[in-house]
């Protein structure tokens, strides 16, 4: 090649090299020149950290032109940026010996099959979380022949109704159409839509009733504050403007307005003009209902969560309640233990005693400074080791759905002026310091503003097959409190054919409360539901609210309505 380019440079072969002599002269002295023996430093570092290197060009020759040429590599690459040689590096780890009549993969051909194989133990894994999920799911959901699911008592933040039919009637509502809900909102006109509606966009009625079923009750009203969740909430509150933090008279009057506007919803829900209503505070969330809802006879108030300091004061101010997940617990741990082997009974019971030697162990060491001064045996010695114990195990179930508290009949008005009263319930410090609890009914009640629940329709093309198929989606943001779920979906029911699924999301703190409370049959069910008929709730809506729950600690959180058969997932 030297001899067909004109005025080519055999430097040029080596243009690693060429570089590495300019960086040694911009440093100090020159080194001695290419071809020397100063040229073998870096190949033999080079050879030392196990790399493979290109042999030197031969001089003269096309041949050898050629080959140099074939060979040459990029000049502002690194010296170990060559092709790596056949066998590992000496970082490596060791690998197990090849059989003599095993193919050698090189280093892409192991990447590549490695690659294979994880793609094929992802597939697997996908497969399996496919399968489980399948059984799970069979196993989890519960179909019937009937429309109804069971009542869910938690408080909703996001609902996301999904449908291969459109929901382009829940768009652009008429002003007039939207006075309308409100109106049936107000004079509790129930609606009763067909089966099927063929044309959800032309009908009027459908569009009058999605606003009402939206509508709920809320105290306090700030714009620029959240009210809803306030468990965990001061982070989003963080910033926000509250003038009352700092102002005790600004506290105290909007405690005084909250205190009104608790007290009429108690005697709305006392006159059954209420069906239920809940109080959220910053530490724990409180629903009230009234009698005949959840397998109640009386007005019902359920707590959660709780600690050891508040049901303290609760019994001090002679308020009488149950802990029903403690007593349930106690009551499998009596079946359990009639049933377990002797040598489980025997654990069992050797366990406190281990406790008991030890309690005794700490007193006796708590107690032998008497001994020192020699007062011991004019100091009684208090038996405080039952005490301790229990108090512990009270401990231990704070803050946990275990520490839900039931409150029933008249204890529920003391239990009423007790939450009035009590300095706890507001927040002394941080974004919610001076705040009142969240006030949130279904009903109008004293000192509440109406509000409405976000919705928001979305319609997406999704892959099917080799072509693409339309889902529409329709979602609902906002504290959606039972009333409103049930509502809701017999709406869908009737515009989107029977035939919908919806994602729920729930506020967790609120799905102990459908834990059941109470297993015995109400002897006066009937009076009691005739009784509630003005309580501004749908007959079907209510009749739901009168089963008992049957969820215990878990919520609803997939629904599925095909041909108008509910099937749900906890």
């Amino acid at each position: 090649m030297s001899g067909t380019v004109p005025g080519y440079s055999p430097s040029f072969k080596r243009p690693a090299e060429t570089l590495r002599l300019r960086r040694r002269r911009a440093r100090g002295p020159a080194g001695p020149g290419p071809g020397g023996a100063g040229d073998l430093g870096p190949r033999r570092a080079a050879l030392a950290a196990g790399l493979r290197l290109r042999p030197f060009p031969a001089a003269g020759g096309r041949s050898a032109g050629a080959a140099a040429a074939s060979l040459r590599r990029n000049p502002f690459a690194r010296l170990d940026n060559g092709p790596r040689a056949a066998g590992p590096p000496p970082w490596a780890p060791a690998s197990p010996p090849r059989d003599a009549g095993e193919p050698f993969l090189d280093f892409h051909q192991e990447n590549s099959v490695a690659q294979k194989e994880e793609f094929s133990e992802r597939t697997t894994v996908k497969q399996l979380f496919t399968t489980s999920h399948q059984q799970h799911s069979k196993y989890d959901i519960s179909s019937s022949e009937s429309v109804e699911f069971p009542v869910d008592w938690s408080i909703k933040t996001r609902l996301l109704f999904t449908s291969s039919q459109s929901f382009a009637w829940a768009d652009h509502l008429k002003a007039q159409e939207e006075a309308q809900g409100f109106v049936q909102h107000f004079r509790a006109t129930e609606v009763h839509l067909p089966e099927n509606i063929q044309d959800p966009r032309l009908s009027v009625e459908l569009r009058c009733a999605f606003p009402q079923s939206l509508i709920y009750w809320l105290h306090p009203s700030l714009p620029w504050l959240q009210l809803f969740p306030r468990i965990g909430a001061d982070r989003k509150l963080a910033g926000k403007t509250s003038p009352w933090s700092n102002d005790e008279g600004l506290q105290q009057l909007l405690m005084s307005e909250w205190s009104i506007s608790f007290t009429s919803l108690y005697n709305l829900l006392k006159t059954k003009l209420c069906p239920y209503f809940y109080v959220c505070t910053y530490q724990f969330t409180v629903l009230f209902r009234a009698a005949g809802l959840a397998g109640n006879d009386v007005i019902s108030a359920v707590l959660s969560p709780t600690t050891r300091g508040l049901r303290e004061a609760m019994k001090n101010e002679g308020i009488e309640f149950s802990l029903p997940l403690i007593k349930e617990n106690d009551q499998r741990k009596q079946k359990a233990s009639k049933t377990s082997l002797h040598i489980e009974e025997y654990e069992c019971k050797t366990e406190p005693e281990e406790e008991q030697l030890n309690s005794d162990e700490d007193e006796e060491e708590s107690f032998s400074w008497l001994e020192e001064m020699g007062v011991q045996d004019k100091i009684k010695k208090p038996d405080i080791s039952l005490k301790l114990r229990k108090e512990k195990n009270e401990v231990q179930m704070d803050h946990r759905p275990e520490s839900i508290v039931l409150v029933k009949g008249i204890n529920t008005f003391t239990l009423l002026n007790f939450l009035i009263n009590c300095k706890s319930l507001v927040a002394t410090s941080g974004p919610q310091a001076g705040l009142p609890p969240t006030l949130l009914s279904p009903i109008a009640f004293r000192g509440a503003t109406m509000q409405m629940l976000k919705a928001r329709t979305v319609n997406v093309k999704t892959p099917a097959n080799s072509d693409y198929k339309d889902q529409f989606s329709l979602e609902i943001t906002g504290p959606v409190m039972p009333h409103s779920l049930h509502s809701l979906t017999m709406l869908l029911k009737s515009a989107q054919k029977g035939s919908f699924s919806a994602g729920l999301y729930t506020h967790e703190p609120t799905s102990i409360f459908n834990t059941c409370t109470q297993m015995e049959k109400i002897s006066n069910k009937e009076v009691l539901e005739k009784e509630l008929a003005n309580c501004g709730l749908h007959v079907k809506t209510l009749k739901q609210l009168t089963q008992l729950p049957i969820l215990g600690k878990s919520s609803l959180r997939f629904m599925e309505m095909d041909n108008y058969t509910c099937n749900w997932r906890c």
